[in-house]
This record gives C-alpha cells, sequence and structure tokens, in this order.
C-alpha cells in the first residue's frame, strides 16, 4: 500500500510542476528528442499512462484495441502536423484528453466500444500533432522515437491499473488525481 501512495504522490507532484506541464520545448533532435517528448511534460506523461490504466480496465479486445487505435491516430497526427494542417486549440485538446481520460477511470467507465475508440483516437490526433509540431532532426527517428515512448508509457499504465486491481478505490483516486491535473492544465 506504501508503494502505491508514493505513486500517486510522484504522479500528482509532476503533474503540478511548472517547469514540466508541456513537453514543447527542445529535446535534441531526432530519436532522443522523439524518446523524451511524452516524458517531459505532464501533458504527455499523464495522458499515455491514462490510455494505459483505462484500457487495463477495459473488457476483452479493448484492452488492446484502446491503445492500438491511439497509436495510429498518434501517428496521423504526426502526419497531419508535417503536411501543414492547422489543427486548432491543439493544447486545450491536450488537456481536455489527461481530464476526461481520468474522469472516464474515476468513475470506472465502460463505454461502448465505438465510443471509446473514437474518443482515444481524438486525443491521440492532437498529441500526435504536437509531436509534430515540434519534430526536429530526422522525422523518421523522432516518429519511432516518440511512438516507443507513448508505448511504454501504455504499457506502465496497464501495468499500474493491473497492480491495483485488488485496490479499486486507489485506481479510482489516481483517475482523480488524473483528472484534477488535466483541469490545471486547462485554467
Amino acid at each position: 500500500m506504501k508503494r502505491h501512495a508514493q505513486t500517486l504522490t510522484a504522479l500528482t507532484v509532476l503533474s503540478l510542476s511548472p517547469s514540466l506541464v508541456f513537453a514543447h520545448s527542445a529535446t535534441g533532435t531526432g530519436l532522443g528528442a522523439g524518446l523524451l517528448h511524452p516524458l517531459m511534460g505532464a501533458d504527455h506523461l499523464l495522458a499515455m499512462l491514462a490510455i494505459g490504466i483505462w484500457a487495463a480496465l477495459q473488457q476483452g479486445s479493448l484492452r488492446l484495441a484502446i491503445p492500438g487505435a491511439f497509436m495510429l491516430a498518434l501517428l496521423a497526427g504526426f502526419g497531419l502536423a508535417l503536411s501543414g494542417f492547422a489543427l486548432p486549440m491543439v493544447e486545450a485538446g491536450i488537456a481536455l484528453s489527461v481530464l476526461l481520460l481520468g474522469i472516464v477511470i474515476t468513475a470506472t467507465v465502460r463505454l461502448p466500444a465505438s465510443a471509446a475508440l473514437a474518443l482515444s483516437t481524438c486525443f491521440a490526433l492532437f498529441h500526435g500533432f504536437a509531436h509534430g509540431h515540434e519534430a526536429s532532426g530526422s522525422l523518421a527517428t523522432f516518429a519511432f522515437g516518440f511512438m516507443a515512448s507513448s508505448a511504454a508509457l501504455h504499457l506502465s499504465g496497464a501495468v499500474i491499473a493491473q497492480k491495483l486491481r485488488s485496490l479499486p478505490a486507489l485506481t479510482r483516486s489516481l483517475g482523480a488525481a488524473i483528472a484534477a491535473s488535466g483541469l490545471w492544465l486547462l485554467g
């Protein structure tokens, strides 16, 4: 139980650190920048973990379909940014994703498959667009880097959810902390 409380505390402190809120700053180029981008801002970090947690709370094939759809849409959003497409309110979309993912975890929401996949796809487009907007160096290695980090964060979120399966109140509390972070990001 102490370890779970430490994880929750660390995520909360990280999400409230103003210098780490948004990942959109120079972190190098190419693979290194791509690997670090999802890890350097609480907005991306919390959303990626939340996707993994939320997916792990689902039944059957949605456990893999949610992060899978997210990853494909993440790459699509990246491509949209590189093509010069103008996606409005990217930061607000990212913050809203953190808020809503926190809410669905807190409420242990099980949406119909089509709604869950649409929601995760929509969120991923904003995150991927932000990654594309900040891409530097080799675009292919940058994309590989942020995709690898995102997948690792999804997996980490799923592991957290599995470890907390016998402690649903703690899972809901973690979801509430994520939602509160999203609300703060919107402010």
